[in-house]
């Protein structure tokens, strides 16, 4: 922990122990897949990647990969990306559930556990801005 300006300690973010680019090509890999064959997931990511499947996959380890090894990689704009897509609180609850059974099957417990927070954390942030649950924003 380091000190803040105001005396109580922060923690350092530092690169997820043990977490490889291999292992987040996996997750990425696997839990994509299993979305696109989710019936109620499924066409609303045929629909809005259509043509891209591969450079979205690609965005998404570079997404994962700043997460876990801060590596800097993701510049994207995840909020404007997901503006205007049938989304609601029942398909990001259906989201986790299929990232962390994903999550859960590939990785040891303490690797799952620090990619599922993460996951939980980046929902309720898109939810909140997409103006999606009880948390959302909802601005003059």
């Amino acid at each position: 922990m380091a000190p803040s300006a105001t005396g109580r300690s922060i923690p350092i973010i530092t690169p997820a122990e043990g977490v490889t680019e291999e292992m987040i090509r996996e997750l990425v890999v696997t839990f994509y897949d299993r979305v696109l064959q989710d019936p109620k997931l499924g066409p609303i990511f045929h629909q809005a990647l259509s043509g891209r499947w591969n450079e979205h996959l690609a965005l998404m380890v570079d997404f994962w990969s700043s997460i876990a090894l801060r590596t800097a990689r993701y510049s994207g704009k995840p909020q404007a990306t997901h503006f205007g897509l049938p989304l609601n609180e029942q398909l990001f609850k259906r989201w986790l559930e299929l990232f962390e059974a994903t999550a859960r099957e590939i990785f040891e417990k303490d690797v799952a556990e620090f990619f599922i927070v993460r996951a939980h954390r980046i929902a309720e942030s898109l939810q909140i801005g997409l103006g999606i649950g009880p948390k959302a924003l909802r601005l003059p």
